[in-house]
């Protein structure tokens, strides 16, 4: 079996997220219980807001993008697609299409299957464009599932 997502993904679906959610968290609700009339020459009620604003989107933000990454591995038959709790074996019949893109540093991946599954019918992951173009020379037959 190999590894086509990359070793950053723990860290991006995991680590990241856990430290803005208990330290910007921890920090939001200091600044809720934060008992006098003005920070610096703002309103409280203003800065108490902003801290509340910020720490929802930034955990709307993590939800819909980083806690969504999965770790994919594969084999001749099979993908294995787990968030770490669970896996899925789906055969290769069951892919639609495998799409590949570039965001910022990271190359960002979508599965889409042919009928919903474990996790949907399709997840994301960051690919490793080594381990990537390695499995890929080594199974053509995967290839022609794979949109750059």
């Amino acid at each position: 079996m190999q590894r086509l997502s990359s070793n950053s993904t723990l860290m991006l679906k995991f680590f990241i997220p856990v430290f803005w959610i208990v330290f910007f968290g921890a920090l939001t609700i200091a600044a809720l219980a934060y008992q006098y009339e003005y920070v610096g020459n703002t309103p409280s009620i203003y800065f108490k807001g902003g801290m509340a604003f910020a720490y929802v989107t930034g955990v709307l933000l993590f939800a819909f993008t980083l806690l969504r990454l999965k770790r994919v591995e594969a084999d001749e038959a099979f993908l294995y697609v787990t968030n770490y709790f669970k896996t899925a074996r789906y055969p290769f019949h069951a892919i639609k299409e495998i799409r590949q893109s570039s965001f910022l540093f990271l190359s960002i991946a979508r599965i889409q299957f042919v009928e919903k599954g474990i996790f949907g019918q399709s997840c994301f992951f960051v690919a490793s464009r080594k381990l990537m173009q390695e499995y890929l020379e080594q199974h053509p037959d995967v290839q022609e599932k794979v949109a750059a």
